[in-house]
């Protein structure tokens, strides 16, 4: 199979003659791989174990599971080249029969739980379909040092952590500090004083902490501060603050930005948001957790967008977005609740529901703002602390809330209509 064992193997802590692993023969990256030790009397272990009934001892087996279950680890994409595996623990290990010269061993592992530097590898070994030995693996990954390519321009006091990959060509200013475990594109340019978490993928071309399109802005220190885990696609651009609007532009933890995705000075962006291709934020604009802004869409300055929002594409917005719903729309009207976005985000069915009634007295009821908020907090029947939320998100608009429904849905006509 396409799999450079060598390399791999190279990844461990050990050397000739302590690689197991003849070849892979089942591969499901991130998931399971089936792998073989092919026997001979001529493995050194043989020589002084149990002469005249050599055996193949069972740390050796589990040494043998251990090397598989590395290599399954390190397959993936994201997993950076630097990274190492370390055997952590054996949980319930059984040796069920012994392994002699001319078995071909075949090791079976497939990962049970995983988090991001910690996982837990179920591990069979096999002669003949017959199971040898069987354990629970605990295995850690590990981060050497930082890999810069040769081409890549890296100035002097730049901070650089370990496990960090730089690409061809790519430029890293003397004030940025990047975390362990990162992946810079080829291209990518990360200027100022930019300060970037651990695990974030910057793919090629993208443009970080440049200074702000402001032409108030006088060169004074501001800064970019960009969490964990988060993934910025080509072309995206992230401006530094100014010092009028605070001086800081802040990104929060696992978030996905599309190619060609501006963040203007002084946002402040939450944690697990989606920003469609070329979706746009003008200067000072506040972008709450697990919010959904569409491809080309744009949000004017000042405005905030709330929690688990869903803007849809091509959408204009000039007034704060509305938690929970869907707004769409040049000027954009407010539709009805993400009902779909809400469900797959996980929130329970009872408190879409309460919404859904409290959006009601916003939206369908003939009722003003005030007089709707005040029916709210008046029902009983609306008290979780969504609603709660939502009512805050309101009353504490500096610049207004869009709750315009659209005058008629757009019908579908066919060319012949």
């Amino acid at each position: 199979m396409s799999l450079d064992i060598p390399g791999f193997l190279d990844r461990l802590c050990y050397r000739f003659p302590s690689p197991l692993v003849d070849g892979v023969i089942e591969r499901e990256p991130g998931v399971r791989l089936a792998a073989v030790k092919n026997l001979t009397v001529n493995e050194e272990f043989f020589q002084g174990h149990f002469p005249g009934t050599p055996l193949m001892p069972g740390v050796l087996i589990i040494e043998s599971l251990v090397q598989a279950a590395s290599m399954l680890l390190l397959d993936t994409e994201d997993e950076s080249p630097t990274s190492r595996v370390v055997l952590r623990g054996v949980n319930n290990a059984r040796f069920r029969h012994p392994v002699v010269p001319g078995d071909r061993l075949c090791l079976d592992v497939q990962i049970s739980r995983r988090r991001r530097r910690v996982a837990v590898v179920a591990a069979v070994a096999r002669v003949d379909d017959q199971i040898v030995a069987e354990a629970e693996l605990l295995l850690g990954l590990v981060v050497g040092a930082a890999s810069i390519d040769p081409s890549a321009h890296v100035a002097a006091g730049a901070e650089i952590g370990a496990g960090t990959v730089i690409g061809p060509n790519a430029v890293i200013g003397p004030h940025v500090r990047i975390g362990q475990g990162c992946q810079i594109g080829a291209s990518a340019v990360i200027e100022g004083w930019t300060t970037i978490g651990d695990d974030n993928q910057i793919f090629p071309f993208a443009s970080i902490g440049l200074v702000p399109q402001d032409t108030k802005f006088r060169g004074e220190r501001t800064e970019l501060i960009i969490g964990s885990r988060n993934t910025l696609r080509e072309f995206v651009t992230l401006h530094r603050g100014t010092e009028g609007g605070g001086g800081v532009t802040r990104i929060g933890d696992d978030n996905l930005l599309m190619a060609y995705v501006h963040v203007a000075h002084d946002c402040l962006v939450g944690h697990k948001t989606i920003f469609g291709n070329a979706a746009t934020l003008s200067g000072h604009v506040s972008v709450e957790d697990q919010a959904n802004i569409g491809a080309f869409s744009a949000v004017h300055q000042f405005c905030r967008v709330g929690r688990q929002a869903f803007i849809g594409g091509f959408s204009v917005i000039t007034l704060d977005a509305l938690p929970f719903v869907r707004t769409v729309g040049n000027r954009a009207r407010v539709y009805d609740l993400n009902i779909i976005g809400l469900e797959r985000q996980g929130m329970a069915s009872e408190t879409i529901a309460e919404l859904d009634r409290a959006f009601r007295y916003l939206l369908q009821s003939k009722l003003n703002t005030t007089q709707a908020l005040r029916q709210i907090e008046q029902d009983e029947t609306l008290t979780c602390a969504e609603v709660t939320y939502l009512v805050d998100f309101i009353r504490s608009s500096p610049r207004g809330v869009n709750l315009r429904r659209p005058a008629k849905r757009l019908e579908l006509v066919s060319a012949d209509d």
